[in-house]
């Protein structure tokens, strides 16, 4: 025997079905109306009220059948909720992804699904809302699609999902009721899933085609196709729309203009009292015709509600179920509205549940009993419970519509998934040869799981009963390498240098100081990696200073002022070529050093363009002749240099200028001995180019000197 209530907004409704070898046969059926607004849009909001229905509902039934103690019973179609959520964690530098961390990843969606809807309401908090299930809509890698993140690897991984909630209120104010009536509740439904499950089995499930259970305060539409059901809606107008109508018409009180409408699907005639006491007979069509706007009203806001749901086409077919239904002319102007057969819009009764008999004939036709029937076979063949858990002493109860596993445990008692694993140890930020560098820690730990003290997981189911524990993991641990572990190894060179083989190494700087690849490496550290390359940067590397300071330009002092030689600086040849010491080198170059030269006087001079002799060339007597006289002189530390002698690199030096003066005949003879002929008398003439001069003649180059001898006179 099953005992099963249809808790409506207008009415309840208790039946009694009896189960043999899978066909139910109904026992007794008992409608009471409320008799206050205890309900609206399904949600129970006065519980003493609806408990006192159900009790007499429950007494009435007794006194046939005997004793009963537990019901089953529907949460509304309209409280279901669902909502869509996608989360990315960073996964860089992690081990591969393990089915543990893909599951916390899709629980971390779910409750920030569940977040999500709370927020839509202030007076809401995410664990008000009972989890009935979800499903993941894709696994992303670095925003790319994939089909299983399991031993994936990336920088960041994704879930989407799609959640659907109950809101606690909906099922504890249920259980509040048919505690007060003294009743237990055996299993739960959801009331579009009852009505499908006995109209449209899953093998029809295929089909497009849309339910609507039609009731007194709003219309439940739900979807099919491709073999389930695909969406869920409600429309907040249904049969008191049309009672309103008529009461508002005819001047009708609300009761009345009730016995009024469901007198119109039986009768041709319809007699009414209205508020003044007048009574009055109305033909059938009259009233339809009066009402007429409120019956469009209706069909288009459940049409509008169908194609939302059916992504703007209209289904196959439409079953109409609950006592809405009956309202004159809906089926037809439904499928005007749909643009569908009149044969394809259909109200359907109990007579269309396979399996059932009913010995009643008045009530196989009645479609408002669909849903109460669907209630006590559905929760039958796929019941949901209620089971009890302990999650870290606290005592939860679940809402079980699905396969109960641990995360779900730990969603209803709104604990953050989260924040359950160890945060990342601190990072390391360093600069490598001004590149910014991020050393991340070690990853967090995941948590500590129990169920009754065995290690558990996030996906180990739990029965009732079960008691949790959960510990959040450990942290991770701080950055901590070396800069061998940052750099692996330094390059190295191999060069010769003068005929000497040299292998250098990078040097490692950290913030400025020489470090050894042992030193840890600390947060802001500006660590720089410096090879020699150039020729100069390899000699300072090799430690030959004193080749490199032959390289420098050959410089002294003249007059206090710097004089730079560089023909007489070092020279350097990379592989036989000469080059600059800022030139680069290579692995395995041949480097020569040649060391610098000290120039003479006479080169320095030569160089600098500096005048050191007046020269003069003159013939004399005959004979070619060279007159010099000194117009520069050097003068190192006070005494004067001679042509061939060396300046030193660093020589303090001294020029001094004479003024130059004309050579006269008589400088000749500091060049020349002059013999006196035997037979000369003493006496002599000078000549200058064949005419006579004098001893102080000035002379110009290319000038004919002679001394003519006079001869001595015989006696």
């Amino acid at each position: 025997m099953i005992f099963a209530l249809d808790i409506g907004t207008r009415s309840v409704v208790g039946i009694i079905l009896k189960e043999e070898e899978g066909h139910y046969q109904v026992i007794d059926i008992v409608i009471k109306e409320h008799e206050e607004r205890a309900m609206l849009d399904g949600q129970i909001h006065d519980v003493l009220a609806v408990a006192q229905v159900i009790t007499d509902i429950k007494q009435t039934l007794e006194e046939k059948h005997g004793p009963l103690k537990r019901v089953c019973v529907a949460a509304a179609g309209r409280a279901l909720k669902t909502e869509k959520a996608k989360i990315s964690i960073s996964i860089v530098g992690k081990p591969l992804l393990t089915k543990e961390d893909v599951t916390y990843l899709e629980l971390a969606a779910v409750q920030q699904a569940q977040a999500s809807l709370a927020a839509q309401s202030t007076t809401e908090k995410s664990h008000h809302y009972y989890c009935v299930g979800y499903s993941v809509i894709r696994y992303e890698i670095d925003g790319e699609e994939i089909g299983s993140l399991i031993d994936q690897q990336g920088e960041e991984a994704s879930v989407e999902v799609i959640a659907t909630f109950l809101p606690k209120l909906v099922v504890e104010s249920l259980m509040a009721s048919l505690q007060r009536a003294g009743l237990e509740m055996e299993a739960l439904t959801l009331e579009p899933i009852a009505a499908m499950n006995v109209l449209i089995p899953p093998t029809m499930r295929r089909l497009n085609v849309a339910l609507v259970d039609i009731g007194a305060g709003t219309s439940d539409i739900a979807i099919t196709d491709l073999g389930t059901v695909v969406a869920y809606g409600m429309v907040p107008m249904a049969g008191d729309e049309i009672t309103e109508a008529i009461s508002d018409h005819y001047l009708l009180d609300f009761p009345l203009a009730e016995q009024a409408k469901r007198a119109l699907h039986t009768n041709e005639t319809v007699t009414i009292t209205d508020i003044l006491g007048f009574e009055t007979e109305v033909p059938r069509e009259e009233m339809i015709a009066a009402i007429s706007d409120a019956i469009d009203r209706l069909a288009s806001a459940i049409s509008e509600e169908i194609l939302r749901l059916n992504n703007q086409k209209a289904p196959k077919a439409v079953m109409l179920v609950g006592g809405g239904s009956l309202t004159p002319e809906l089926p037809k102007r439904l499928a005007e509205k749909l643009g569908l057969p009149e044969n394809r819009v259909a109200i359907r009764g109990i007579d269309a549940i396979q399996r059932l008999s009913i010995d009643k004939e008045e009530m196989k036709n009645r479609p408002e009993l669909v849903t109460p029937i669907g209630i006590a076979i559905a929760a039958k063949q796929s019941p949901i419970q209620y089971i009890t858990v302990h999650v870290n002493e606290q005592v939860i109860r679940l809402f079980d519509m699905k396969k109960l596993t641990i995360g779900d445990c730990l969603l209803a008692a709104g604990i953050q998934i989260n924040k359950l694993y160890g945060k990342p140890g601190m990072a390391c930020v360093v600069t490598l040869n001004g590149k910014v560098i991020t050393l991340p820690g070690t990853y967090g730990e995941p948590p500590l799981i129990l169920k009754n003290g065995v290690p558990a997981s996030f996906d180990t189911e739990i029965v009732d009963g079960d008691r949790i524990t959960v510990e959040k993991g450990k942290d991770g641990s701080p950055s901590s390498i070396c800069l061998s572990d940052l750099l692996e190894s330094l390059p190295t060179k191999r060069v010769i240098i003068n005929q000497k083989e040299y292998t250098v190494q990078a040097t490692v700087y950290q913030n400025g100081q020489p470090a050894s690849l042992d030193a840890k490496v600390n947060d802001r550290d500006e660590i720089v990696v410096h090879m020699p390359e150039t020729i100069e940067q390899l000699l300072k590397a090799t430690n030959n200073i004193h080749l490199l300071h032959a390289l420098q330009p050959f410089t002294f002092q003249l007059n206090g002022k710097t004089i730079e030689l560089h023909e007489w600086a070092g020279k350097v040849y990379r592989n036989g070529i000469e080059c600059k010491p800022y030139s680069s080198f290579d692995d395995g170059d041949n480097i020569e050093i040649i060391n610098a030269t000290e120039p003479t006087v006479k080169q320095f001079a030569e160089a600098k363009q500096i005048q050191l002799y007046y020269t003069i060339p003159i013939l004399f007597n005959g004979k070619m002749l060279s007159l010099t006289k000194p117009v520069a002189e050097l003068h190192r530390d006070g005494q004067p240099l001679h042509e061939d002698d060396l300046i030193h690199h660093g020589d303090e030096l001294e020029l001094i200028e004479h003024k130059i003066e004309p050579f006269i005949f008589q400088d000749v003879f500091k060049y020349v001995q002059v013999d006196i002929p035997a037979t000369s008398s003493m006496k002599f003439t000078l000549l200058k180019n064949g005419e006579p001069t004098t001893f102080y003649d000035p002379l110009a180059p290319g000038d004919r000197l002679e001394i003519v001898w006079d001869e001595k006179k015989q006696l």
